[in-house]
């Protein structure tokens, strides 16, 4: 581990409420949101909230997702994060279903520039988000990770990745491509593989 402990980082994150509030006020002021050079505007940040507004009100949990995770043993979801993610807009919105099923689901919302925590949980070497680390608060035994996305949207970008470089999407058509898949698909993918990883637990 980098740093702090998987539990003492959970602790010292956010709660779903902090991190909406936090999201919020980052698109009141206006101002750009992201990494350095990124090209993350102020108005991606403002419709990456819209996303996130939208899903929580519109996703519908299927019934045997709901039936596993009502079912889950107590641990602790750290999902690492930030606002101006557009995989995390999708994404958190359904995590955070999910855990509200079970109370003896916690979820904290940890902000991947502001902690090291990530260094230890690279996709393919990379710092993707939203990363999802599931672990026993008793023991700090990791139960499962997941993220940055469903297979269905890692697909669809490995895809394009792989064609012949003239061929390849342009950076604004490929998210534009990713977000329609995500709103054709509705949070079933997600929903599906988070259950069954709980599934999955020994």
């Amino acid at each position: 581990m980098s740093g702090s402990t998987l539990k003492a980082t959970a602790a010292a994150s956010l709660s779903s409420e902090a991190y909406k509030e936090r999201f919020e006020w980052i698109v009141s002021t206006g101002q750009a949101y992201g990494p350095p050079d990124s090209g993350y505007g102020a108005e991606y940040t403002k419709l990456n909230l819209a996303r996130t507004r939208r899903i929580a009100r519109t996703l519908r949990v299927l019934p045997a997702v709901e039936t596993t995770l009502r079912k889950a043993p107590p641990m602790t979801w750290l999902v690492i994060t930030e606002p101006w993610c557009g995989d995390s807009a999708q994404n958190l919105p359904v995590l955070e279903a999910l855990a509200a099923l079970n109370p003896a689901i916690t979820l904290r919302i940890a902000l991947r520039d502001s902690t090291d925590i990530i260094e230890d949980f690279l996709t393919n070497g990379g710092r993707s988000i939203p990363k999802l680390v599931a672990f026993d608060p008793a023991t700090e035994k990791i139960l499962f990770t997941w993220g940055p996305r469903p297979q269905g949207g890692h697909s669809l970008v490995m895809n394009d990745k792989q064609k012949p470089e003239g061929e390849r999407l342009s950076k604004e058509e490929l998210a534009e491509a990713l977000h329609r898949w995500y709103h054709q698909n509705a949070g079933v993918e997600v929903q599906q593989e988070i259950a069954a990883l709980v599934e999955g637990i020994g």
